[in-house]
């Protein structure tokens, strides 16, 4: 069966008993509550198996979020900085991006642009006080590009234009992605450095943002915040057992199910995991000042 999800973990699970090459992938535990997957695609078989390039992709999955549990916000921000730390290492002069994809005026396609209204951006002070770099804080700036819909322009050609300003070393990339598992919505985080599409995670595929297309490295964090209707009316499919897969597939050939369900829980999502993705670019980005 096909589902689609964003996920490279849930692209894992759907492989089965499948061990195709061209990939490694690794978990451990990263403290109470927090799990975390790594999933490095080597080769053109592990391409293929996942339908994602190259790269590696972190999962960060998060238990107690929607609960409040005591300190999970700062818990997960740790867990994050720790896996973004690996790709971005800290130097002098480093400078970075941050974009925040998507529509704010649109709960589930939001998380974007309330994470960069919690950076801290710096690149001002910088050319406020002549610096060409600092040992606490990074030459940070942010962008919320919206979306194509709104703008009438294509996300991935504003933000190649911001980039040519800006000139950083890194972009990092927030976007809301798409889930197989409903569980997914409000417990998992995806870190990778192969980019991102955006629109992904709403249907709506745009150009690539990539290290080709920006002449920068990309670093994409995104948290899957819808899924499928079709994805969703298959998975519970599944657990049916009177039906078997060619009824379910029959049952939506011909119906017009091209829509997107999201968590009744979505505000708070987009609350803590913005706080939780925020938290953890501030740590990496600006070690002297949040440390």
């Amino acid at each position: 069966m096909k589902y689609r999800t964003d996920l490279a973990i849930e692209n894992q699970e759907m492989l089965q008993s499948a061990q195709p090459a061209g990939y490694t992938s690794a978990r451990r535990e990263a403290g109470e509550d927090i799990t975390v997957s790594e999933i490095c695609i080597t080769g053109e078989e592990g391409e293929q198996a996942f339908g994602k390039p190259r790269g590696t992709y972190v999962t960060i999955e998060v238990k107690g979020v929607l609960e409040q549990k005591d300190g999970i916000i700062e818990r997960a921000a740790a867990a994050l900085a720790a896996e973004l730390k690996k790709m971005i290492a800290f130097d002098y002069h480093l400078k970075a991006l941050v974009v925040g994809l998507g529509n704010e005026k649109v709960t589930p396609d939001s998380l974007g642009p309330h994470t960069v209204d919690k950076i801290k951006i710096t690149s001002h002070l910088f050319t406020m006080f002549g610096c060409d770099g600092d040992w606490e804080m990074a030459n940070v700036s942010g962008f919320n590009p919206s979306v194509t819909g709104v703008t009438g322009l294509e996300t991935a050609d504003l933000i190649k234009q911001v980039v040519s300003l800006a000139r950083p070393d890194v972009t990092i990339i927030i976007d809301s992605l798409a889930a197989r598992n409903m569980e997914r919505l409000s417990t998992t985080i995806q870190l990778c450095d192969t980019g991102i599409e955006p629109g992904a995670g709403m249907g709506n595929r745009r150009k690539a943002i990539t290290r080709e297309t920006l002449g920068c490295r990309v670093i994409s964090i995104g948290v899957p915040t819808v899924i499928d209707s079709r994805t969703l009316i298959l998975e519970a499919a599944e657990s049916i057992s009177a039906w078997t897969e060619q009824e379910a597939e029959s049952y939506l050939a011909g119906r017009d199910l091209d829509m997107i369900v999201t968590s009744t829980d979505i505000d708070a999502i987009i609350r803590d995991f913005s706080e939780i993705i925020a938290k953890a670019i501030n740590i990496t980005l600006h070690p002297g000042i949040y440390s």
